[in-house]
């Protein structure tokens, strides 16, 4: 009898063993294969807006419209910048001119007639010192004054400077321009350049234009508006890539990496949509209201952010979804990757041999 009840006791206890381990929460993790996420799909936005303070002309979308990286999506009045690009374009030209002129000297017949300038300086030296010689000679006789005498040297004096400056411009002609001037023009030429290359880039930015492909989520500006880089003119939602914001509870934290694979479900489609871990938070928090699951709400989570696959764009913003995360096959490729790499002794000794030969 005594046996029999510790037999009967055993055999309960083994009972109560298997169960504990089956039930334990370690073996339940264990034979955890999917975690199920819930979430919204979220998309990125772009704030556009003129880089120019000018009234709108033309807007050539609407809310919804689908858009492609390049579409002009509403241009500007251009007249005010226009009257100021001819005009710098104007002074480009009148600068070239100048370069060109202070480049090439002065002509030929510029250079003729400063040689004839200095030869006509020239005779009238030659008469001024005739002439003060004859007074010379006749000054002791009295024919001439004193004073005609000093008059004849003054004029000799004159004319030998006259002479000079002559020679002095000749010079200068047949040299031409200094470098430095020829240096000024051209660099105020550059600066024209600019000025009118600056002013072809705002003539360009007069029209706004998708920076990518997307949707348009909202028109702020209206036609007659005056805008401006203040102002944002539409909102685009960018329809590649989509990601799902997700919450993962804190007791399946270690269930879940980047890069694990996901299947994105909407209530809209019946086949799900290839995903993956892109982010997870490294902040807990609280769940935000706005989260359907059937935890707690006090419940620490981890904010997730799921890739989705969506090149046909039939995933809306803030569509509902369900993310189910396979962490079985995650173990798998972690344990694959975990696995060490099992070397010989042969090989070892080949990696020595050929060491000792070098």
């Amino acid at each position: 009898m005594n046996k029999r009840k510790l037999l009967l006791i055993l055999l309960i206890v083994c009972i109560g063993l298997v169960f504990w381990w089956y039930f334990s929460p370690s073996t339940l993790m264990e034979d955890t294969k999917e975690v199920t996420l819930y979430g919204q799909i979220d998309l990125r936005t772009v704030q556009l807006s003129f880089s120019e303070q000018e009234y709108i002309s033309e807007m050539l979308v609407d809310e919804g419209d689908v858009v492609q990286s390049g579409q002009v999506l509403a241009v500007q009045k251009k007249d005010r910048l226009a009257a100021q690009y001819n005009e710098a374009v104007a002074k480009v030209e009148a600068q070239e001119k100048v370069v060109k002129k202070l480049s090439s000297g002065l002509r030929p017949q510029e250079v003729k007639q400063a040689h004839a300038k200095v030869r006509a300086a020239q005779i009238e030296l030659q008469n001024a010192e005739a002439l003060m010689k004859r007074v010379r000679n006749t000054t002791p006789s009295g024919a001439s004054t004193r004073q005609n005498l000093d008059d004849a040297v003054t004029s000799v004096k004159l004319a030998q400077a006259q002479l000079a400056v002559e020679k002095n411009a000749l010079s200068l002609a047949e040299e031409g321009y200094r470098k430095e001037d020829i240096a000024e023009a051209k660099a105020t030429l550059k600066a024209l350049k600019a000025a009118v290359a600056l002013l072809n880039v705002r003539m360009g930015e007069l029209q706004l234009i998708a920076p990518v492909d997307g949707t348009i989520q909202n028109r702020i500006a209206e036609l007659g508006e005056l805008a401006s880089p203040a102002r944002v003119a539409f909102t685009l939602a960018v329809t590649e890539p989509k990601w799902v914001r997700a919450y993962l509870p804190e007791p399946e934290l270690g269930l879940v990496t980047e890069g694990m694979t996901a299947a994105v479900y909407s209530d809209t489609f019946a086949e799900p949509f290839e995903g993956w871990v892109g982010f997870i938070s490294p902040q807990a928090e609280f769940t935000p209201k706005r989260v359907e699951t059937t935890e707690l709400r006090t419940q620490l989570v981890y904010e997730v952010r799921v890739w989705v696959d969506d090149p046909e764009n039939r995933l809306k913003l803030g569509m509902p979804v369900t993310v189910s995360l396979d962490t079985a096959s995650n173990r798998n490729i972690n344990a694959d990757l975990d696995t060490p790499v099992s070397v010989s002794s042969e090989d070892v000794v080949d990696v020595a041999s050929s060491d000792s030969q070098e």
